[in-house]
Protein backbone atom coordinates (compact mmCIF):
# COMPACT_ATOMS: atom_id res chain seq x y z
CA UNK A 1 0.00 0.00 0.00
CA UNK A 2 2.69 2.35 0.31
CA UNK A 3 3.49 2.33 -2.80
CA UNK A 4 0.29 4.36 -3.39
CA UNK A 5 2.70 7.10 -1.72
CA UNK A 6 5.62 7.38 -4.16
CA UNK A 7 4.94 10.68 -5.86
CA UNK A 8 6.03 10.33 -9.85
CA UNK A 9 5.65 13.37 -11.16
CA UNK A 10 4.36 15.91 -12.69
CA UNK A 11 3.06 16.63 -15.92
CA UNK A 12 1.44 19.64 -17.88
CA UNK A 13 -1.44 18.17 -20.58
CA UNK A 14 -3.71 20.22 -22.43
CA UNK A 15 -6.94 18.31 -23.43
CA UNK A 16 -7.33 18.08 -27.65
CA UNK A 17 -11.28 19.28 -28.58
CA UNK A 18 -11.78 15.75 -29.15
CA UNK A 19 -11.72 15.20 -25.91
CA UNK A 20 -13.75 17.87 -24.92
CA UNK A 21 -16.25 16.82 -27.06
CA UNK A 22 -17.14 13.72 -24.93
CA UNK A 23 -17.01 15.87 -21.92
CA UNK A 24 -19.97 18.44 -20.36
CA UNK A 25 -19.38 21.62 -20.68
CA UNK A 26 -19.35 22.93 -17.21
CA UNK A 27 -16.71 20.94 -16.02
CA UNK A 28 -14.81 21.84 -19.28
CA UNK A 29 -15.15 25.52 -18.18
CA UNK A 30 -13.63 25.36 -15.00
CA UNK A 31 -10.97 22.60 -16.27
CA UNK A 32 -10.00 25.47 -18.75
CA UNK A 33 -9.75 28.01 -16.01
CA UNK A 34 -7.61 26.18 -13.97
CA UNK A 35 -5.06 25.50 -17.36
CA UNK A 36 -5.27 29.97 -17.58
CA UNK A 37 -4.53 30.17 -13.64
CA UNK A 38 -1.82 27.83 -13.73
CA UNK A 39 -0.22 28.72 -16.80
CA UNK A 40 0.13 32.74 -15.62
CA UNK A 41 1.70 31.62 -12.81
CA UNK A 42 6.04 31.24 -13.23
CA UNK A 43 5.99 29.11 -10.02
CA UNK A 44 3.99 28.01 -7.25
CA UNK A 45 4.64 26.01 -3.47
CA UNK A 46 2.26 24.36 -1.65
CA UNK A 47 1.68 21.92 1.20
CA UNK A 48 -0.35 18.52 0.91
CA UNK A 49 -1.10 15.90 2.77
CA UNK A 50 -2.19 12.36 1.55
CA UNK A 51 -4.23 9.68 3.52
CA UNK A 52 -4.30 6.00 2.36
CA UNK A 53 -8.20 4.30 2.98
CA UNK A 54 -8.41 -0.15 2.38
CA UNK A 55 -9.46 -2.52 3.67
CA UNK A 56 -13.27 -3.45 4.41
CA UNK A 57 -13.40 -0.91 7.46
CA UNK A 58 -12.62 1.67 5.07
CA UNK A 59 -10.47 3.25 7.12
CA UNK A 60 -7.23 5.42 7.14
CA UNK A 61 -4.23 3.34 6.98
CA UNK A 62 -1.32 5.66 6.06
CA UNK A 63 -1.14 9.18 5.71
CA UNK A 64 2.04 11.67 4.79
CA UNK A 65 2.43 15.10 5.06
CA UNK A 66 4.80 17.23 2.52
CA UNK A 67 5.99 20.14 0.55
CA UNK A 68 5.75 20.93 -3.48
CA UNK A 69 7.48 23.19 -5.50
CA UNK A 70 6.74 24.07 -9.23
CA UNK A 71 8.03 26.13 -11.70
CA UNK A 72 7.06 25.29 -15.13
CA UNK A 73 7.14 21.24 -15.83
CA UNK A 74 9.74 21.19 -12.66
CA UNK A 75 8.87 20.11 -9.52
CA UNK A 76 10.76 19.43 -6.03
CA UNK A 77 8.50 16.98 -3.40
CA UNK A 78 9.53 16.57 -0.04
CA UNK A 79 7.94 14.06 2.64
CA UNK A 80 9.10 12.93 6.02
CA UNK A 81 12.04 10.57 4.34
CA UNK A 82 11.66 11.06 1.09
CA UNK A 83 12.91 13.63 -1.14
CA UNK A 84 11.94 13.91 -5.34
CA UNK A 85 13.53 16.57 -7.58
CA UNK A 86 13.00 16.98 -11.40
CA UNK A 87 14.39 19.25 -13.62
CA UNK A 88 12.58 17.74 -16.93
CA UNK A 89 15.26 15.85 -18.16
CA UNK A 90 16.07 13.83 -14.76
CA UNK A 91 13.96 12.69 -11.54
CA UNK A 92 16.19 12.14 -8.62
CA UNK A 93 14.39 9.80 -5.55
CA UNK A 94 16.18 10.46 -2.54
CA UNK A 95 16.22 7.80 0.07
CA UNK A 96 17.09 9.56 3.43
CA UNK A 97 16.86 6.91 5.34
CA UNK A 98 19.05 4.45 3.15
CA UNK A 99 21.17 7.51 2.26
CA UNK A 100 20.63 6.75 -1.61
CA UNK A 101 19.49 8.38 -4.54
CA UNK A 102 17.80 6.60 -7.36
CA UNK A 103 18.41 8.65 -10.93
CA UNK A 104 16.12 8.05 -13.60
CA UNK A 105 14.85 10.12 -17.25
CA UNK A 106 11.93 12.42 -16.92
CA UNK A 107 9.05 10.68 -18.89
CA UNK A 108 5.69 12.71 -18.74
CA UNK A 109 3.75 9.70 -20.05
CA UNK A 110 5.22 7.04 -16.95
CA UNK A 111 3.70 9.88 -14.48
CA UNK A 112 1.04 8.55 -12.52
CA UNK A 113 -1.51 10.84 -10.13
CA UNK A 114 0.14 12.82 -7.79
CA UNK A 115 -0.04 16.12 -5.80
CA UNK A 116 1.87 18.07 -8.38
CA UNK A 117 -0.54 16.89 -11.34
CA UNK A 118 -3.72 18.12 -9.09
CA UNK A 119 -2.26 21.39 -8.96
CA UNK A 120 -2.12 21.60 -12.37
CA UNK A 121 -4.01 20.96 -15.67
CA UNK A 122 -3.15 17.39 -15.80
CA UNK A 123 -6.59 16.01 -17.04
CA UNK A 124 -5.95 14.87 -20.80
CA UNK A 125 -6.75 12.75 -23.85
CA UNK A 126 -7.38 9.56 -21.55
CA UNK A 127 -10.20 10.75 -19.23
CA UNK A 128 -13.38 12.02 -19.56
CA UNK A 129 -14.98 14.67 -16.77
CA UNK A 130 -18.49 15.37 -15.44
CA UNK A 131 -19.39 18.25 -13.34
CA UNK A 132 -20.90 16.63 -9.99
CA UNK A 133 -21.66 19.24 -7.62
CA UNK A 134 -20.63 22.04 -5.41
CA UNK A 135 -19.41 21.25 -1.33
CA UNK A 136 -17.71 23.35 1.08
CA UNK A 137 -14.25 22.23 1.92
CA UNK A 138 -12.60 23.70 4.91
CA UNK A 139 -15.01 26.27 4.76
CA UNK A 140 -14.96 27.56 0.79
CA UNK A 141 -16.88 26.66 -2.16
CA UNK A 142 -15.58 24.26 -4.32
CA UNK A 143 -16.83 22.81 -7.63
CA UNK A 144 -16.66 19.08 -7.91
CA UNK A 145 -15.56 17.25 -10.84
CA UNK A 146 -15.13 13.35 -11.99
CA UNK A 147 -12.58 12.00 -13.99
CA UNK A 148 -12.66 8.64 -15.66
CA UNK A 149 -10.40 7.06 -17.20
CA UNK A 150 -10.93 6.15 -21.16
CA UNK A 151 -8.81 2.76 -21.01
CA UNK A 152 -10.52 0.77 -18.66
CA UNK A 153 -7.17 -1.10 -18.04
CA UNK A 154 -6.03 1.39 -15.70
CA UNK A 155 -5.47 0.60 -12.21
CA UNK A 156 -7.61 3.97 -11.29
CA UNK A 157 -11.19 3.52 -11.04
CA UNK A 158 -12.26 7.11 -10.62
CA UNK A 159 -10.94 10.73 -9.87
CA UNK A 160 -12.55 13.15 -7.77
CA UNK A 161 -11.11 16.86 -7.88
CA UNK A 162 -11.89 19.53 -6.28
CA UNK A 163 -11.59 23.46 -7.50
CA UNK A 164 -11.74 26.41 -5.13
CA UNK A 165 -14.50 28.61 -7.09
CA UNK A 166 -12.33 32.04 -6.00
CA UNK A 167 -9.00 31.12 -6.80
CA UNK A 168 -9.84 28.17 -9.48
CA UNK A 169 -6.75 26.21 -8.02
CA UNK A 170 -7.13 23.15 -7.15
CA UNK A 171 -7.23 22.27 -3.74
CA UNK A 172 -7.93 18.20 -3.08
CA UNK A 173 -8.86 15.51 -4.42
CA UNK A 174 -9.34 11.64 -4.24
CA UNK A 175 -8.31 8.77 -6.76
CA UNK A 176 -10.08 5.03 -6.39
CA UNK A 177 -8.23 2.62 -7.40
CA UNK A 178 -9.52 -1.02 -8.38
CA UNK A 179 -7.87 -2.76 -5.51
CA UNK A 180 -10.13 -1.08 -3.12
CA UNK A 181 -8.22 1.75 -1.92
CA UNK A 182 -8.92 5.10 -2.37
CA UNK A 183 -5.98 8.02 -1.93
CA UNK A 184 -7.33 11.47 -0.64
CA UNK A 185 -5.46 14.36 -1.39
CA UNK A 186 -5.49 17.85 0.69
CA UNK A 187 -3.77 20.79 -0.87
CA UNK A 188 -3.16 24.13 1.28
CA UNK A 189 -1.50 27.08 2.13
CA UNK A 190 -0.96 27.15 -2.14
CA UNK A 191 1.84 30.43 -2.57
CA UNK A 192 1.59 31.18 -6.09
CA UNK A 193 4.74 33.08 -7.95
CA UNK A 194 6.91 32.23 -5.27
CA UNK A 195 10.41 33.27 -5.37
CA UNK A 196 12.28 29.51 -6.42
CA UNK A 197 15.89 29.16 -7.56
CA UNK A 198 16.75 27.27 -10.53
CA UNK A 199 19.13 24.89 -8.95
CA UNK A 200 16.67 24.06 -6.14
CA UNK A 201 15.14 21.31 -8.86
CA UNK A 202 18.42 20.09 -9.30
CA UNK A 203 20.18 17.45 -7.16
CA UNK A 204 23.23 18.51 -5.64
CA UNK A 205 25.98 15.56 -4.36
CA UNK A 206 28.38 18.16 -2.68
CA UNK A 207 25.73 18.77 -0.09
CA UNK A 208 24.97 14.85 -0.03
CA UNK A 209 27.76 13.53 1.28
CA UNK A 210 28.32 9.59 1.86
CA UNK A 211 24.39 9.04 -0.03
CA UNK A 212 24.88 6.04 -2.53
CA UNK A 213 24.07 6.73 -6.05
CA UNK A 214 21.94 4.68 -8.36
CA UNK A 215 21.54 5.69 -12.18
CA UNK A 216 19.01 4.49 -13.90
CA UNK A 217 18.91 6.41 -17.49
Amino acid sequence: MKKAFVICGVTLIFAGNSVFAQTDAKAKTILESVTKKVNSLKSLKANFELKLTGGKGGKVTDSKKGTISLKGQKYHVQLSGQEIICDTKNVWNYNVDAKEVTISKFNPDEQSISPAKLLTNFYDKEYTYKYIAERKEAGKPVDVIELSPIDKSKQVSKIELMVDKGSSMIVGGNIWSKNGNKTQYIISKITPNAPIADNYFEWDQKSHPGVESNDMR
